[in-house]
């Protein structure tokens, strides 16, 4: 008999706090003395010869790798050729940390499970196919929004499919949230990555998978990022960057126990095929799907108008016909976004070529 009920890992540990950065080192300590003593830092390379770079707690004999997340969505080849890198320098190292954004962070959390598990990562890519517990990991969020400090997916694109490894083992052992690491974040991907989390709080909350305790995380988490971006006081500010980093991770909890819907399904299909980055992805889908969420998005166009966010608009016209229908399939390939956005009978609702004409208006 198939269970009801979700039964989550969450997170193991959580320190917050401006300057929490600085209690890495004394964190680590414990973990270093449980195994071999190495730390792989994965780190996104905006950092590199940056302040930050000072204050990470680098042993001799660790590891720090400069990943670029500034131009496309985490692969399964970056990841397994990361593994298999560290493996072939030395033992097995004692901890992953990933400092960065959505995409550093689930490199991290993949990284961290395929050190352990054999093959490349496209064979877990899906709910519970990862056969073994992966190295201690701790995740570091320098943007706030994506909710991958605290999901429980490590979100990859592959040969065939962009699809998460998704398992009890894939949330952090710890995470470190310090609002001071976000201050340097540009306008645009501050504004593009908060949506990422407005829209998962929408989603979770307008399907058949919402309940009570997705609920009460969903709806804290759109209070403050209506504060963050649309109230009166909304804005860049040091108190709304403590808001949105704890948004985030509300959001991100509240999804874990419902589902994300239509937007993300669109988006996939446009990082999937041109490699757009998810935070616009889901911005430059969300606009057109005002049958789903018709109060998300007047909310939404009202962000984008108070901030004066430039988003692209007629991309379509220079697609072919080719790469609208590979991304109508990509859409149509997640089942488990349709059942919650419109249930079980989806496939009644969304066709290839009604997701074709959606993708045609971007």
């Amino acid at each position: 008999m198939r269970d009801m009920h979700r039964n989550f890992r969450n997170v193991g540990k959580i320190v917050y706090g401006r300057g929490a950065l600085d209690q890495l080192g004394s964190i680590l300590e414990p973990v270093r003395r449980s195994g071999t003593g190495t730390v792989v830092y994965l780190v996104d390379d905006w950092f590199e010869g940056r302040e930050l770079e000072a204050r990470l707690a680098v042993e001799s004999g660790d590891e720090v790798h400069y990943l670029d997340a500034s131009h496309e969505e985490p692969k399964t080849e970056q990841v397994d050729e990361l593994r298999d890198g560290i493996l072939s320098r030395s033992a097995l190292p004692s901890a992953v940390v990933g400092i960065g954004g959505g995409s550093v962070m689930d490199v991290a959390k993949a990284v961290s499970l395929m050190l352990t598990n054999e093959g490349s990562s496209t064979r877990y890519q899906g709910l519970n196919l990862v056969e073994r517990p992966g190295v201690w990991h701790c995740g570091i969020p320098t943007i706030s929004g994506t909710g991958a400090e605290v999901s429980m997916t490590a979100v990859l694109t592959g040969p065939e499919k962009k699809l998460g490894l998704k398992c009890e083992w894939t949330p952090f052992d710890q995470l470190v949230l310090d609002p001071d690491l976000t201050a340097s974040v540009p306008t645009d991907h501050w504004f593009y990555t908060g949506m990422d989390c407005f829209i998962h709080c929408i989603e979770a909350e307008t399907g058949r998978h919402f309940n009570t305790f997705s609920q009460a995380y969903g709806d804290e988490a759109l209070k403050l990022c209506r504060e963050v971006f649309l109230d009166d006081g909304a804005g860049r500010s040091p108190a709304n960057d403590e808001k949105l980093m704890v948004a985030s991770l509300f959001g991100g909890l509240s999804l874990t126990y419902s589902e994300v819907g239509a937007c993300h399904a669109i988006s996939y299909g446009l990082s999937y095929v041109l490699g757009m980055r998810h935070g616009i992805a889901n911005c430059v889908a969300f606009r057109q799907l005002r049958d789903f969420y018709p109060h998300g998005v007047d909310e939404f166009e009202a962000m984008v108008d108070k901030h004066s966010i430039s988003l692209p608009a007629g991309m379509s016209d220079g697609w072919t016909d080719e790469q609208v229908r590979r991304m109508a399939e990509i859409a149509f390939g997640l089942p488990h976004m349709w059942d919650h956005a419109l249930g079980p009978d989806w496939q009644s609702e969304i066709t290839l070529d009604r997701l074709e004409a959606i993708f045609r208006r971007l």
